[in-house]
């Protein structure tokens, strides 16, 4: 048993999540398994230092989101798109997200590169959207050097078409580029945290895009020409400049310092070459085979995301028009440069709103799992010495998605469970806290309530004050949208995985005479009888894994991220129809068509709230 065991170096059956402080992290390796002080092979917990290195990328890449949401509609407005088509044009980013996320994830899940599946994508797509973000800063600059150079107006109709029209194109280039490094930097997560945190992995990314909310917002919000005039000519090709910048660093940090698993070690590729039509059959088969707690969450995403496409690109929009009301009141004949410079100082208006509402969000997301129930509670006893040696296959199966409280919950209540083994009392006034029946579930089913809430208080909203503090409040919402969904998935595409590399490790360890557990006391890992044949399980796991392979990271987020990109589409298309019946003329004041497209994200808020009552919160497996 011995020799099997060193043949098959870290793929032993016997494996368990770290006992608190059990590992010797030095005979660890980059698969994330090593042996505890006794010799006991077992999955390596990873310190808050790694996870925050890890999910560091995901901050910033969401200080170029911010940028591009707090300040993309007015900078496109000022070039002299309708509002109309700016609706069609943010289209870019829900149809790429629909198309690019899934196939960057199974071309991803597939990659056999030996630096790692995910970093060569985070990469690429990283220099893209650093390349793309400041060529749209500088197109009007760019579109009329070239009309200069050939002689032409560059103040005339045809260089604003043209502008808008290159500008257009690299909304839709930058948005491309952001779906892929966005899409590999969640694979990147869940590749490289263990299965048992993939809570307090989420928990970092959360805390980190919130951070990102903030930086990219106190960009948007001072007067960065003062600050910075190397780095450009207006406001928004700065904010461009740093966010190239943020990007950069955070990307290098993230993938110079994990050490992604060799993808060579989980065999050659399952798909080969894939074209168009390997593609599409590949996500409809994974859309068939979605693990049943993912499945919910999508369809919950949905209608959550018709309902926050028109305020993550129109909050500034609206708060700006509240703004600049009374101006054009009074002077209803302004110039254009007096136009351009009024709604250049709303924006800034606007983006302070949402660099409150990125502070809330940020604070929600660090207090508000203090409140939460969670569902799972560490197995411990009060004393140390008597910690008990739980057999690892159930030990997983504790670890399984039902039964794990996700996001900040469980890390939460880990250092609770260490601090009682310890003999202190801590934990006790921590659970004192806890409101009896606030579940994640039901937060989460709240959050769009509050959602809807502030979005049909747009009715008797006058001031700015009035419509900051509004914005303020859906800061918790959008807590709830970055932990709850994603840590519910991740969870459940980590055990999956989990449990398939397990089963090899059975499968190899069964010729060496390894006892294999059974189907009896490991219902999920096993496919039948006590003493299995190496045969028989080796068959039945070709079955198995034919089915989780579409369960693999890159696919079932690329494909949640299509049941958030998708909804966009559509919500897309309706605001545009608003804005066609309600839009005034750049310089009238009242101009409500906002509002009306806000609203309409609360009814779909509405229905998303009704969906998340069905969100198991029990077993989802």
């Amino acid at each position: 048993m011995e020799s099997g065991r060193q043949h098959a170096q870290e793929n032993s059956p016997l494996v368990e999540p770290r006992a608190f402080d059990d590992v010797d992290e030095s005979v660890g390796d980059s698969s994330g398994f090593g042996r505890n002080k006794n010799g006991r092979e077992m999955t390596e917990t990873k310190s808050s230092w790694y996870l925050f290195l890890l999910t560091l990328s995901i901050g910033g890449l969401q200080v170029v989101w911010s940028v591009e949401l707090g300040s993309g509609s007015p900078y496109l407005l000022s070039l002299g798109m309708s509002k109309a088509l700016l609706a069609c044009v943010w289209i870019a980013g829900p149809i790429t997200g629909a198309l690019v996320q899934p196939y960057v994830g199974i071309r991803s899940d597939n990659c056999r590169i030996s630096w790692g599946k995910r970093k060569p994508f985070m990469v690429v797509g990283g220099i893209a959207t650093i390349v793309t973000l400041l060529a749209l800063a500088w197109v009007r600059e760019g579109v009329e050097g070239v009309i200069g150079v050939f002689g032409g107006d560059q103040k005339s109709d045809g260089a604003k078409i043209t502008s808008i029209i290159v500008a257009t194109i690299m909304m839709w280039c930058l948005d491309f580029a952001i779906n892929t490094v966005q899409a590999g930097i969640r694979c990147f997560i869940v590749d490289n945290a263990p299965a048992h945190q993939q809570d307090s992995a989420n928990a970092w990314a959360s805390r980190l895009t919130g951070v990102g909310n903030i930086i990219g917002y106190i960009f948007g919000y001072i007067d960065l020409p003062k600050i910075f005039p190397f780095l450009g000519y207006t406001r928004f090709q700065i904010l461009c400049a740093l966010a190239s910048i943020s990007l950069a660093v955070t990307l290098v940090i993230s993938c110079f310092y994990i050490k992604e698993r060799d993808p060579r070690l989980d065999g050659p590729s399952s798909s080969g070459n894939l074209g168009i039509v390997a593609f599409f059959r590949q996500v409809f088969k994974s859309i068939k085979n979605l693990p049943p707690q993912a499945t919910k969450v999508c369809e919950i995403q949905i209608a959550a995301w018709v309902a926050w496409f028109p305020f993550l690109y129109y909050a500034t929009t609206y708060i700006g028009q509240i703004y600049v009301n009374p101006i054009f009141e009074k002077n209803r004949n302004l110039p254009e440069p007096d136009i351009d410079k009024a709604w250049d100082d709303a924006t800034r208006i606007g983006t302070f709103a949402l660099l409150i509402y990125a502070i809330i969000s940020f604070v929600a997301n660090i207090t508000l799992p203090i409140f939460v129930v969670p569902t799972y509670k560490a197995d411990v006893t009060d004393d140390p010495d008597n910690y008990p040696e739980t057999e690892p296959c159930l030990t997983l199966e504790r670890q399984s998605t039902s039964d794990v409280q996700v996001g900040l919950v469980s890390e939460l209540h880990s250092h609770m469970a260490k601090d009682k083994l310890n003999g202190s009392g801590s934990w006790k006034w921590v659970s004192k806290l806890q409101i009896p029946g606030f579940t994640l579930r039901r937060a989460w089913l709240l959050s769009h309530l509050l959602f809807a809430l502030c979005m049909f208080s747009t009715f008797v909203i006058s001031s700015i004050h009035a419509a900051t503090v509004v914005v303020g409040l859906v800061g918790i919402s959008w807590a709830l949208t970055l932990w709850a969904p994603f840590a519910f998935i991740s969870t459940e595409i980590a055990t999956i995985n989990e449990e398939r590399r397990l089963r090899h490790r059975q499968s190899e360890m069964a010729p060496f005479g390894e006892n294999i557990p059974s189907r009896s006391t490991q219902p999920e890992y096993v496919d039948n009888g006590d003493d299995l044949e190496t045969g028989s399980f080796s068959n039945s796991l070709k079955g198995e894994d034919e089915e989780e392979n579409t369960a693999q990271a890159g696919i079932v987020l690329g494909l949640h991220n299509v049941a958030v990109s998708a909804p966009q589409v559509v919500s897309s298309l309706i605001c545009s129809a608003i804005f066609k019946i309600f839009q005034k003329p750049r310089g009238e004041p009242w101009d409500d068509s906002v509002g009306w497209v806000l609203r309409f994200g609360g009814c779909a808020a509405l229905v998303a709230a009704w969906l998340t009552r069905r969100l198991a919160e029990g077993k989802a497996r």
